[in-house]
């Protein structure tokens, strides 16, 4: 166990945590961001790299690695501690604050921000045959890098956003993209359906709604599948190279669960100051639920924030809530970049 107790540890390395890590420190609080994946930047660098992300304040448009690497920086420019590749197992209450266990060590800490998402997300599977086996091989439930389909023939199966979203990316980089949806109903915005409507009219992608998968072929790589009609039972083989299985992920709280807090349908309840029902332990994000909730980046941000500021004040009650404004911030005032030419104040 390290002896170096941090006033606030995060759990979470994603967008929510880096934006709690940030205000931690610019009220310069000792803290430490303890994360599951191998590198920081949350789902958004680990499923949807290439995906642009079109609300976020301040960005028109930006690719979800460019924003999660921009968040990085602005995270760890107080210095947190960053542990990688570590899941918190248990939390244990002593006096002063927390014992974080973890599965290579234990951490102290007087008081803990949860950021982890939804918890573990375990993708929904395709429960036929050839699916298993060739996982990795061609079959995929997520898209990091769309030049790699180039020249090849992909399936997505799916009907929700990220189906729709990557089917619309694929087609440029693909020799041919084909949408494969066991209905004609979207869980989509509409202006992505619209999108894929378009890109279906000009020839630019094939679409078999009412159809599903019955088989994967291949020996060492995908080589084909075969989809079935479901009105009909008409089977269809199709020759092609990968298959993206886009089904969504099974939210799964692991050691979260066990913790003492208050959880309803995978999520923790929290109070409008992000506090849950163990004093001293905060949450934001995906993995929060209260009236009103919003699941947006967005929120997540401002639900950070709060937390942060809340879980200051908890490990010092002379500490205000209210951060003020960052123009006026103290941390920056040390350190103010040079004014540009042509700024005014």
């Amino acid at each position: 166990m390290t002896d170096e107790v941090r006033d606030i540890t995060i759990i979470g390395g994603g967008l929510t945590g880096l934006f709690a890590a940030f205000y931690a420190g610019l009220r310069g609080r000792s803290t430490r961001i303890i994360d599951s994946l191998p590198e920081l930047g949350g789902q958004l660098v680990a499923l949807y790299p290439e995906k642009d992300v079109f609300d976020v304040g301040g960005f028109p448009r930006i690719l979800a690695k460019d924003l999660a690497s921009n968040l990085v920086e602005q995270g760890l420019q107080f210095d947190p501690d960053v542990v990688l590749d570590e899941q918190v197992r248990d939390v244990v209450r002593e006096e002063g604050g927390f014992r974080l266990v973890g599965r290579r060590g234990e951490y102290r800490t007087r008081a803990v921000i949860l950021a982890g998402g939804r918890g573990s997300l375990e993708p929904m599977a395709l429960d036929v045959p050839g699916y298993e086996t060739l996982l990795n091989k061609g079959v995929e439930h997520a898209v990091k890098d769309p030049s790699a389909c180039a020249g090849k023939h992909v399936v997505v199966v799916g009907g929700g956003d990220s189906a729709l979203d990557w089917v619309l990316i694929l087609k440029d980089h693909a020799a041919s993209t084909t949408l494969v949806h066991r209905r004609d109903g979207w869980r989509a915005h509409q202006a992505t359906v619209a999108r894929m409507e378009a890109a279906l009219a000009a020839g630019e992608i094939r679409l078999c709604t009412f159809h599903e998968v019955r088989e994967i072929h291949g020996a060492e790589r995908v080589e084909a599948v075969t989809i079935f009609d479901t009105r009909t039972g008409v089977e269809t083989r199709l020759a092609c190279d990968a298959v993206f299985a886009l089904l969504g992920f099974k939210p799964d709280l692991g050691p979260m669960a066990g913790w003492g807090l208050d959880i309803a349908k995978n999520r923790v309840k929290v109070s409008p100051m992000m506090e849950t029902n163990v004093p001293g332990i905060y949450a934001a994000g995906d993995l929060v639920d209260y009236p009103g909730k919003l699941d947006l980046i967005a929120a997540g941000f401002a639900e950070a924030a709060i937390a942060a500021n809340q879980a200051v004040h908890f490990v010092d009650p002379a500490a205000r809530v209210n951060p003020g404004h960052s123009t006026a911030s103290k941390q920056f005032q040390d350190n103010e970049p040079t004014r540009r030419q042509g700024d005014h104040g």
